[in-house]
């Protein structure tokens, strides 16, 4: 059997399976492992399968984002200690970007002690958490309301994001790649976050497991935007080590 031939019924196997090991693939082709391995390494270079430890898995995709109240407590004691780091990174004197979220909510939350700062957001839930913070400036960017999920978007958010310069944008995400980047299912919802991306010094991308290693419909920016990624302790670290060999600073909480 020729190599690209074999390629083609592995990834029709794994389809099939969802998940194979290189053992079970090795036996089912008749290879050795180190050719599956070569040719699992050629398939996961065209974005169509992802190894893993062992292994390999169907690319795992996030077609559209659920409203904000399904989202706010899907792994929300994870959401809460991504927050929590996240905000230790913010000192006195910063301006700072908190993009719409149900993890940035939680950097908000840390925050109402802070003094000096400033925080732009597209969040109507961001501004609300940081409303009686003695020390804490908060500017809306404005646009159109999304009931939802109480986020602002379109023309006018896009508009006041071109103006800014920032110290540091926080930005949530539901796909980062190691090889495709941040990525989003709603076309409407990218240009905001690439403005956010533009007007900072230092981007920091906060995204739970669930949302790491998936691909979505658009392309939002390429992972050499990014400065840190914040994400749970519970992403597994050959995940995770593609992101530094990028040069990104990953944290895990």
């Amino acid at each position: 059997m020729l190599a690209a031939e074999r390629k083609l019924r592995i990834i029709e196997y794994v389809r099939q399976h969802q998940a194979a090991s290189v053992g079970a693939l090795a036996q089912e082709f008749g290879v050795h492992e180190a050719t599956i391995r070569r040719d699992l390494a050629e398939v996961e270079q065209e974005g169509l399968l992802k190894r893993t430890h062992g292994g390999v898995i169907v690319e795992r995709t996030t077609n559209n984002e659920p409203s904000f109240n399904e989202r706010t407590n899907v792994q929300l004691e994870q959401k809460m200690r991504i927050g929590k780091m996240a905000a230790s990174l913010v000192e006195d004197g910063d301006h700072i970007i908190i993009d719409s979220g149900t993890t940035t909510l939680h950097i908000a939350r840390n925050l109402v002690h802070h003094s000096n700062i400033t925080v732009v957001t597209n969040d109507m839930n961001v501004a609300s958490e940081l409303r009686d913070a003695p020390g804490v400036k908060v500017t809306v960017t404005g646009g159109e309301l999304y009931p939802s999920s109480y986020m602002l978007n379109g023309m006018f958010t896009d508009h006041v994001l071109r103006s800014l310069h920032v110290t540091k944008a926080f930005l949530g995400i539901p796909a980062i790649h190691p090889k495709h980047g941040l990525m989003h299912p709603e076309a409407q919802l990218v240009l905001a976050k690439q403005g956010m991306i533009a007007a900072a010094q230092e981007v920091i991308v906060v995204a739970d497991d669930t949302k790491v290693g998936k691909v979505s419909l658009y392309s939002v920016a390429p992972n050499s935007s990014i400065h840190t990624l914040i994400t749970g302790k519970e992403v597994p670290e050959y995940d995770l080590q593609p992101f530094r060999d990028s040069g990104i600073h990953v944290i895990t909480v």
